[in-house]
């Protein structure tokens, strides 16, 4: 997961009314797609069979779709920045499209599908914050209720105070919290990877990572990235309503939107089905290793889903288009305030509750969320109206600098002014 600088907060709470969709973490970073039909329920390790049972595997999610010869052209330039799989959709006035390249898996040569399965990483956040918000809707918390009046004693010590922060802050990156993916090596090293990768972490254990260092600020005053606001987030929907954050996405997101190839995951380290193998070098010299196994756990309600370009779209244009949130929660979602250098690639950005905006070449901005975590690079976006999407992810590491992420931004940028 990435760190982000900070910036001062120049407007708390400006209502958007532009067009949607990217954004990223660095537990992972952003994506999206087309609304299809797909009719079967998704299976967590909470709720179902574990990986290759009852996932729809890839299957169905090229169905109906065009190969596109623009897509295309955007995805092999993506692929030429040095990822090894890449998958992207669209979906607009004609329908949805698809391209693919490289491979899925380095060891079997098998070419990447449009059905592919992959960490979604930061995505998930959207996800968390719909939750959080219809709570808000059904009257069960405040966004100005405190961290510390559902979670007494959680955030404590060294300077955090749980009572000075609340839940918009938290969904907003404006808490101040020390981002704890910057201390955890499984997620930053080859050899923590390596020595941790099935190791399971609960929501306390990885704040009390974040909570040993200071603030970065006091909370509402700057802006900066944390992944422990996420943790959080899923710890307050567990208290409310007494289920874990991956049963209530699954519960309120996942099955009425047949997302059927789309997991909440807890502590198994595959991916079901077909899916993307994730390759890294850590930022060293040698060469990369798979790293497609992680118990995500360590991840959790800031980054830990699964899912397919077909699904996040699907996703994002019912958030869009009016079918998760009530109108008044909506808006609060969309009210953004600067994020500078969220991705150096894209300047511009603004952050809302889980949501991004982000500026269009051809005028206007979309939002979305995008996801980036060893081995996968996710980005997406999606109109106001929700009637125009786009997903991308690629695998690998990618060229040094930020060759990917600007090939990525140019894909979803074209697709949604062209």
């Amino acid at each position: 997961m990435k760190t982000h600088r900070t910036s001062r907060v120049t407007s708390r709470r400006v209502v958007t009314t532009l067009v949607t969709a990217l954004a990223g973490i660095s537990l992972a970073l952003p994506a999206a797609g087309a609304i299809d039909t797909a009719t079967t329920p998704p299976h967590t390790e909470a709720n179902g069979p574990g990986p290759g049972k009852g996932q729809g595997h890839g299957k169905g999610q090229g169905h109906g779709t065009r190969h596109d010869k623009a897509l295309q052209a955007h995805v092999d330039a993506l692929l030429g920045t040095g990822t090894v799989g890449v998958v992207a959709r669209t979906t607009g006035p004609h329908g949805p499209r698809h391209a693919t390249a490289g491979v899925a898996d380095q060891a079997t040569g098998d070419p990447v599908r449009p059905g592919d399965s992959f960490r979604v990483a930061s995505t998930t956040k959207t996800f968390v914050s719909t939750v959080v918000l219809q709570l808000v809707g059904e009257g069960r918390l405040s966004l100005d209720d405190t961290v510390e009046h559902w979670l007494p004693g959680v955030v404590s010590g060294n300077g955090n105070d749980g009572g000075g922060i609340t839940v918009r802050q938290l969904l907003q990156h404006t808490s101040g919290l020390y981002d704890y993916t910057a201390d955890l090596p499984v997620l930053t090293t080859r050899a923590g990877y390596l020595d941790g990768r099935r190791t399971t972490w609960s929501p306390e254990q990885l704040v009390a990572v974040a909570t040993k260092h200071a603030p970065n600020f006091e909370p509402g005053d700057e802006w900066s990235y944390s992944n422990t606001n996420y943790t959080l987030a899923g710890m307050i929907i567990e208290k409310i309503t007494g289920h874990s954050w991956q049963r209530e996405v699954t519960a309120r997101v996942i099955r009425p939107l047949k997302l059927r190839d789309t997991v909440a995951p807890t502590t198994d380290p595959r991916l079901p089905g077909r899916h993307l193998r994730g390759y890294s070098a850590f930022g060293d010299d040698k060469a990369p290793i798979d790293v497609t196994e992680i118990n995500p756990s360590v991840a959790g309600a800031a980054g830990a889903m699964i899912s397919t370009t077909a699904d996040l779209s699907r996703f994002y244009q019912a958030l869009l288009g009016g079918r998760l949130l009530r109108p008044a929660e909506l808006a609060e979602m969309k009210a953004t305030v600067r994020a500078p250098e969220l991705d150096p690639a894209w300047p511009g950005l603004r952050y809302g509750l889980g949501l991004m905006e982000v500026p269009l070449t051809c005028g206007g901005s979309y939002y979305s969320h995008g996801g980036d975590i060893a081995g996968y690079t996710t980005r997406n976006g999606v109109s106001e109206d929700g009637r125009r999407a786009v997903t991308v992810n690629a695998t690998g590491d990618g060229s040094k600098g930020s060759a990917t992420q600007e090939a990525a931004n140019r894909l979803v940028d074209d697709a949604l002014c062209g």
